[in-house]
């Protein structure tokens, strides 16, 4: 075993004996010896006792063990304000000098304020004798990262209580603390996206409601699990960052935001009242719609939907605040893609509850007493300026002789489970209007929860094949979320369709995630692209690209384009220099129930 040099048992006896060895000769000052190796020990000290020579074994492997712990022993007199050390001081404190913490004030200098509080508590309180005082604190020592130590100490005390010595040992934990803070990261942050975890954001958002009032949002990524399907976990991942970065962006430092799910983030909002929240979260969507976002499986586009709840007014803790965003989640997304909602309490609930079966009681109505009606939008080929085809929009004629848009009626539909009957009524009134109408080609849209429905198709194309005649002036339009749902089913349906004569074309293209195969796949005639997109296009350099792109991706497929929403004549002009063959807007017409050509 090595053996203690004299300075090293001079130093161990005077901190790990407090100064109580027997006296020897050579000795230079109270309480320490001054001797060579254990052997010159015992030829020269032989009045030592057996036991004296016994400490000095166990001082040995004390050491050793000290050492092997990394730590240090200190031996400290308040009074003076001396320490004295054993074992590796500089290595454990990562000092070049052990003189630089000779005396209690020169050590002080390296400490954090938790480390200044743990020491002044240990000199300056009242102590019962041979109480045992732990602490963790950080150590700075010049040009070295600060190191976490562990104090370990006993305190010696006066009859009066009053502090006499503190021997203790101090251990280097800066490993440990380190892996600690790696766990608690990993508890508190959401590896992929930097936000916080569920839990974390749930902590949060209690503190935040017992600070004053706070909106909570939840918001979900529109069909992530299609984007899945179509490009692959890798594009999905890059897009769930992308919409988690542009939360933060548009949110503000002082929300707190946070992962709640795959495809979902919650957001806290200090101070915002209905009318802010409304505005923030149309600015969120706004946001992440006009996001192009490149991944390794291509170049996509994503919408949000939102559920807020206020709080503490409609939720007075962080899980009901939660739990009823999701419940205005369910309610945004009953809007369609890119919904927003604002949670209500019972009585709120119930007066929606009442209006949406009042507007089923209405569209029954109108389809028994043939009130529904078809507005024609023009879709006019900018080179002749004239309209190609007639867009059929659902009407309701109110006994009022007002009409209602499908924007009012159409959620609740859908919700009811009406909009089949809808989408029926649609179709036999656009085969009528061919009929009668030789020169007129109509386009019309099949909904989502009809496309979804494989006996609801079946009818849709019964009914086609019952009208061959005029089905080669028919376009069917399929919006791409829908088509992509159940792309084997959509490929049958639309090969039926091409067979019996009609056209078909994807609505809303850009906003899902059709990828080239399943174009391939679907073998469409037209691509409609989507009007989020158009809208502002000429102050808008990433939609320029997005719908460029899309553009060329039609073209590479030789689909004919339309391009939804055109507001104004600079972004037509800018829409036909990209080669869209067909535009489609306010601009270019507005839809009406009794358009001239009709009449």
């Amino acid at each position: 075993m090595p053996k203690l040099e004299g300075p090293e048992i001079r130093h161990f006896l005077k901190v790990g004996a407090l100064g109580s060895a027997p006296e020897a000769p050579g000795r230079t000052h109270p309480g320490t010896f001054c001797v060579g190796r254990s052997k010159a020990v015992l030829r020269r000290q032989s009045e030592l006792s057996l036991q004296t020579l016994a400490s000095v074994a166990e001082a040995d492997r004390l050491r050793i063990a000290l050492s092997a712990a990394g730590g240090v022993v200190y031996d400290w007199t308040p009074d003076t304000g001396e320490v004295s050390w054993a074992g590796d001081v500089q290595g454990v404190l990562g000092i070049s000098d052990p003189s630089a913490v000779s005396s209690e004030a020169l050590f002080r200098k390296h400490l954090d304020p938790q480390g200044l509080q743990a020491r002044a508590n240990l000199a300056e309180a009242i102590h019962a004798p041979g109480a045992l005082h732990c602490a963790e604190f950080k150590f700075n020592a010049a040009a070295q990262a600060p190191r976490w130590l562990e104090d370990r100490a006993v305190v010696f005390t006066r009859p009066n209580g009053q502090v006499e010595r503190v021997v203790g040992t101090l251990r280097d934990i800066t490993a440990r603390k380190t892996a600690d803070a790696q766990v608690l990261q990993s508890a508190h942050i959401d590896e992929m996206t930097g936000h916080l975890t569920r839990g974390r954001l749930r902590d949060r958002l209690n503190e935040m409601v017992a600070q004053g009032p706070t909106a909570y949002c939840v918001v979900a990524i529109d069909d992530l699990a299609v984007l899945n399907e179509v490009y692959g976990t890798d594009a999905a991942d890059v897009a769930i960052v992308a919409v988690g970065r542009k939360l933060a962006e548009t949110a503000g430092a002082h929300a707190a935001i946070g992962r709640t799910a795959g495809n979902k983030f919650g957001m806290a909002v200090p101070g915002a009242d209905a009318l802010a929240l409304q505005t923030l979260s149309q600015e969120i969507r706004n946001a992440v719609r006009d996001m192009v976002i490149t991944t390794p499986c291509g170049v996509v586009s994503v919408s949000v939907s939102v559920g807020a709840v206020l709080a503490p007014c409609d939720a007075d803790t962080a899980q009901k605040a939660m739990a009823r965003a999701e419940v205005a989640l369910d309610r945004a997304k009953a809007q369609g893609r890119g919904g927003y909602a604002l949670y209500e309490h019972a009585e709120q609930a119930e007066s929606t509850r009442l209006r949406v079966v009042s507007l089923g009681d209405q569209i029954l109505s109108a389809l028994a007493d043939d009130r529904v009606r078809i507005a024609y939008q023009p879709i006019v080929d900018p080179k002749t300026g004239k309209a190609e085809a007639q867009e059929c929009l659902a009407r309701i004629l109110k006994p009022d002789g007002q009409l209602l848009p499908a924007g009012e009626f159409i959620p609740a539909a859908e919700q009811l489970g009406l909009v089949r009957l809808i989408d029926r009524r649609i179709l036999e009134i656009a085969l009528d209007t061919l009929r009668r109408n030789a020169d007129v080609r109509l386009a019309l849209n099949v909904s989502g929860m009809t496309a979804s429905d494989r006996l609801a198709l079946e009818g849709f194309a019964t009914t086609l094949e019952m009208n061959r005649d005029v089905a080669p002036r028919l376009i069917v339009e399929l919006t791409e979320t829908a088509a992509l749902l159940d792309l084997e089913e959509s490929v049958r349906f639309t090969a039926r369709l091409r067979d019996i004569g009609a056209k078909v074309a994807i609505d809303d293209f850009g906003a899902g995630y059709t990828s080239f195969r399943n174009l391939q796949a679907l073998r469409v005639d037209m691509v409609k692209i989507d009007g989020s997109f158009v809208k502002g296009l000429a102050l808008s350099p990433d939609n320029l690209v997005f719908v460029r792109t899309l553009v060329d991706l039609a073209r590479n497929f030789r689909l004919q384009t339309v391009a939804e929403w055109v507001s104004d004549q600079r972004e037509a002009d800018i829409l036909c220099a990209m080669g869209v063959d067909f535009l489609q807007g306010f601009y270019l017409g507005k839809p009406d129930i009794a358009p001239e050509w009709l009449r």
